[in-house]
């Protein structure tokens, strides 16, 4: 029987992963007590530095690696009663390029859909060939493919058993910007037809333009969890940009006040907006006899807030 409709297309409760010593390395504790709900039909973005455990998470996602300790839901099932359904309702495309390069890409998406055991009578192939845009190339061998085309057909090989969950591990590690675009727009047309995105990415400013939600994790622990505008709104931190001119030195300013010159002139005045309005700075700029030609302000972005919770001590 499918499985009933969820508000989270994936639920994660208190998740573990111990990899065993091996040789002199000693036994790593990778994930520690991971708990994570991803809501359905979002583009979800998964961040964390190197190391985090994001990599272990998506692979126990996959079926890949097994876990140490805690519960899997998948599209309402749970990994462990009903592996082969939560395994199909879910697909990954991988960062690395493993693509057999003597199979064509019609037949590398034959082959995919036969290992999830899709009838030939239901595979998708020729419009999954057009989607990603290889049609032409559906018969060339995959050896003779550029990296974006082997990307694009990593994609395809994601979605040929229809998964209602779509996992993208730094999908645009190297590629140019013709084909990121192309992969953001394709991306963009499964999340409007109901498909839920999980994404990794190292492009903070990439995440924080795809994602409407975004956990950032850490030495194996959820740290941040939210919707990205509230993550962004969150920060208490503005800064104020001013051209004042020829004048050279800054002033001073209130209290918890930080003024930078930038290199090409401008100032930038730094302040938390919990502590002091703007109009108060702009008032202690005036009595000091500063000129103010123009004003524009700046938010904190997501890389930002991002090396705040991730910098290591």
């Amino acid at each position: 029987m499918p499985a009933p409709h969820r508000l989270n297309a994936i639920e994660i409760a208190d998740l573990g992963k111990t990899y065993a010593s091996s040789g002199r390395d000693p036994a790593k504790r990778a994930l520690k007590g991971l708990n994570l709900n991803i809501p359905a039909g979002s583009i979800f973005g998964l961040l964390g530095p190197n190391g985090a455990g994001k990599s272990t998470t998506i692979n126990i996602l996959a079926g890949l690696v097994n876990k140490t300790a805690g519960r899997v839901m998948i599209h309402g099932f749970d990994q462990d009663v009903n592996p082969r359904q939560s395994r199909a309702a879910i697909g990954v495309m991988p960062q690395e390029l493993n693509i057999d390069p003597f199979l064509t890409p019609r037949a590398s998406l034959n082959v995919q859909a036969g290992l999830y055991g899709v009838p030939k009578s239901e595979r998708w192939t020729d419009e999954l060939l057009d989607f990603v845009g290889l049609s032409e190339q559906a018969e060339s061998y995959s050896r003779h493919l550029s990296g974006g085309m082997k990307r694009r057909l990593l994609l395809a090989k994601a979605l040929v058993h229809r998964p209602r969950i779509l996992v993208l591990d730094e999908p645009t590690a190297g590629v140019d910007i013709g084909l990121r675009e192309m992969l953001w727009a394709n991306i963009r047309k499964l999340n409007a037809d109901g498909m839920t995105i999980i994404l990794t990415t190292h492009y903070l400013e990439e995440a924080e333009q795809m994602c409407d939600h975004i956990a950032i994790i850490d030495r194996g622990a959820l740290i941040l969890h939210d919707e990205t505008r509230a993550i962004l709104g969150r920060t208490d931190a503005r800064t104020l940009v001013l051209d004042i001119g020829e004048r050279t030195d800054i002033p001073a300013l209130p209290e918890g006040v930080r003024a930078e010159r930038r290199a090409d002139g401008r100032l930038a005045i730094s302040y938390a907006p919990s502590k002091m309005r703007a109009d108060r700075v702009i008032d202690a700029l005036r009595l000091a006899g500063v000129p103010i030609i123009d004003v524009a302000t700046e938010n904190p972005d997501l890389e930002d807030i991002f090396l705040k919770l991730t910098a290591r001590n």
